[in-house]
């Protein structure tokens, strides 16, 4: 099926975003809600924490020059809390993060993640602690997601990963992508909408 996307192995750099509880009002300011669309999200993941009230920058790791283009984000606990907005995986995924890992995940976030093939994969304490410590220490260190094989690789370390069955099935088919399927499956989509009463003007 052409357009289908299936995600089963993330490959890149990584940056630690160190401390629990990181709520998705940190993550993308509500400020930012008003925007129609999601097409700027990536300019503002943690901005009020990596620009001052006169736009410098701060230290932050997203900020930090040795981990531009790293493409997947390490975690501690409860990454994602708060509001339900969807805005910030969205913006995490348009700055160009494309897996996180970390100890654990809000649910709303961990299932908007997924609906745009970001996973969002957990570790243990000790495990997450070793790749933050790895990724600080040297940021060129490579790191792969592999989804199928349920392991996070880096350095000579393999750590298996957890991840919902639903979610992981969804990525390494290729079905977290709902309008890549319909677009898919075109002929079977314009069948059963010709069946549909309010599609016809109720004559079906």
């Amino acid at each position: 099926m052409s357009g289908i996307v299936k995600v089963t192995r993330i490959e890149g750099t990584a940056v630690a975003v160190r401390g629990n509880d990181i709520d998705t009002d940190r993550i993308i300011p509500a400020r930012y809600l008003k925007e129609v669309t999601f097409a700027r999200m990536g300019e503002y993941p943690f901005f009020d924490e990596r620009f001052d009230a006169d736009g410098r920058p701060k230290p932050h790791p997203f900020n930090d020059p040795r981990h531009k283009g790293a493409s997947i984000l390490l975690v501690n606990k409860n990454f994602g809390c708060g509001s339900s907005r969807e805005h910030a995986p969205q913006a995490l995924h348009r700055f160009g993060i494309q897996a996180i890992v970390g100890e654990s995940f809000a649910a709303i976030f961990a299932g908007n993640c997924t609906m745009i093939g970001v996973p969002t994969v957990t570790v243990s304490h000790d495990e997450i602690e070793r790749m933050m410590a790895a990724a600080e220490r040297n940021p060129q260190t490579r790191f792969t997601v592999d989804l199928e094989s349920k392991v996070v690789l880096f350095g000579e370390q393999r750590v298996a990963l957890d991840l919902p069955e639903t979610f992981r099935r969804a990525l390494t088919s290729g079905s977290w992508d709902s309008t890549a399927l319909l677009r898919a499956n075109l002929e079977a989509v314009r069948k059963t909408a010709s069946k549909l009463p309010y599609l016809t003007g109720f004559t079906a």
